[in-house]
């Protein structure tokens, strides 16, 4: 049995921004059929002490980057959990990074140091009972992690780092270095040191044994000048520790079978039974009842989603007579534009700016397809709801997107394999003539729905990856 240390900051369903939540939240169960026992180290947010009732304090902290804390141990959500419980700095409501006007907390510096420096303290064995043989790490928030393992020169545990985005790296001014409690060593170039500050992906990624990402296409976008944003340089130095595995899902919480979620539930042999889920689709946007294609949006609606590339293409969405759902929130400017072309179409185009997860799901089960023209997506997971539920992928040939969809070529149609429609360049044109693409293939009954049952038979599940994860984790585990 390995012991392995997850160190996040979010992990569903106790806490969620992202997909990111929906990894670390079901890792651990993948991973137990692996002989791999995994414990969650989650921040002290207030959604996550009042889950976690009769935590044991397992260490303490006088004074932890000047703050009292302490780490609890104990079990919410089917997690086996640790939690910094540090109310100075954790116990806010709202966004776990952003305070109420949208702007980060000035202090994510100090809040997510303290959580990498307990996290560390941790996996050198501070808790009592619980000595992990692999840290794994995810994102920035944990970024310090390896940095502290790797400057303490022991040879405690084996360190790896899982980008999830490679956007969103963690980069503060310099002066807070010596807050840290790393040694002057570490701030330099194989260390902490970025661009004259502190960059905390950036420790991660050069101090950890090794490195992942979410898809083997990712893993190679991120070497170059376009997809790296400022880290190729350093990623091409570390390719040999440098892998993708492709996240998969929950598929008892994902599953069309039992999901409570639906307004009827259906299988791969009952297709037509979606039908009901699309009517419920229609009134909860306010849409026209029709059987005429029904397209759907779940995602932050934000340039890297490619979602200012859809508000263009609505109008000849419309002029197929397609339709489209929108579920989302995010840039004010394209919020707006679907919001003028609600207006504008109404009936035809229906909005609901924010999320809600019981729509997400009847979106997946309603919807005939699922739009995803992303201009970067390391893995995605939307797109494995889609395939799952028989909601037709329409996705960039970026990223995890092109591991993951294959698209309904002439040569996969003909072969049977076809799961969804991909395009590229990702631009207005290529987005455009892949949606009236899919209005074509779904007007021709017989080919849509083997589409939607190719899908709904992937394996989009753990099983897979969650073998390749405890391979690397054996690689990374010192010997005893």
């Amino acid at each position: 049995m390995l012991n392995v240390l997850s160190v996040a900051s979010e992990a569903f369903p106790l806490v969620k921004t992202g997909g990111l939540a929906d990894v670390v939240g079901a890792l651990p169960a993948a991973l137990a059929e692996a002989n791999v026992d995994m414990r969650v180290m989650l921040p002290g947010y207030p959604a996550v002490t009042t889950a976690l009732k009769n935590g044991e304090v397992v260490h303490r902290y006088a004074s932890l980057f000047g703050s009292e804390a302490q780490v609890l141990a104990g079990s919410a959500a089917g997690l086996t959990l640790l939690v910094l419980d540090a109310p100075a700095l954790f116990g806010r409501p709202g966004n776990p990074y952003l305070d109420d006007r949208g702007a980060d907390w000035p202090d994510n510096w100090q809040r997510f140091g303290a959580f990498c420096r307990a996290a560390a303290d941790v996996g050198e064995g501070a808790v009592p009972g619980f000595v992990p043989d692999v840290v794994h790490c995810h994102d920035w928030q944990a970024g310090l992690v390896p940095a502290y393992l790797r400057f303490a020169e022991n040879d405690g545990a084996g360190s790896l780092i899982t980008i999830h985005n490679i956007a969103f790296q963690g980069r503060f001014d310099a002066d807070v270095f010596s807050e840290l409690g790393l040694p002057d060593s570490a701030f330099a170039m194989d260390g902490v040191e970025y661009y004259g500050g502190v960059g905390y992906l950036k420790a991660g990624l050069q101090c950890a044994d090794a490195i992942t990402t979410v898809s083997p296409t990712y893993a190679e976008e991120i070497c170059t000048p376009a997809g790296g944003m400022g880290l190729d340089g350093l990623l091409r130095a570390r390719r040999s520790v440098l892998s993708g595995i492709v996240n998969g899902v929950d598929t008892e919480v994902w599953d069309p079978a039992t999901d409570a979620h639906l307004s009827e539930t259906y299988s791969a042999g009952r297709l037509s039974a979606r039908a009901r889920n699309k009517r419920a689709v229609e009134e909860a946007f306010g849409l026209e009842t029709s059987d005429e294609a029904l397209f759907c949006v779940v995602s932050r609606l934000a340039w890297q989603k490619g979602m200012d590339l859809l508000g263009e293409c609505i109008d000849p969405l419309v002029e197929a007579g397609a339709r489209l759902a929108v579920l989302g929130a995010g840039d004010p400017g394209i919020e707006s534009m679907f919001r003028s072309a609600a207006a504008r179409h109404q009936g035809r185009i229906g909005i609901f700016a924010g999320y809600s997860e019981p729509l997400s799901h009847l979106l997946q089960g309603g919807a005939d397809a699922i739009v995803i023209p992303s201009r970067f997506e390391p893995c995605g997971l939307t797109q494995f709801y889609g395939l799952r539920y028989g909601c037709v992928p329409v996705v960039s040939r970026v990223g995890g997107l092109a591991d993951t969809v294959i698209d309904a070529n002439v040569a996969a149609l003909d072969a049977g394999v076809a799961t969804g429609v991909q395009f590229f360049p990702v631009d207005r044109s290529g987005l455009a003539g892949a949606l009236l693409r899919a209005v074509t293939l779904y007007d021709d009954r017989k080919s849509w729905q083997r589409l939607q049952r190719n899908g709904m038979k992937t394996d989009v599940s753990w099983a897979r990856s969650a073998r390749r994860y405890a391979g690397l984790y054996t690689s990374l585990a010192r010997p005893a």
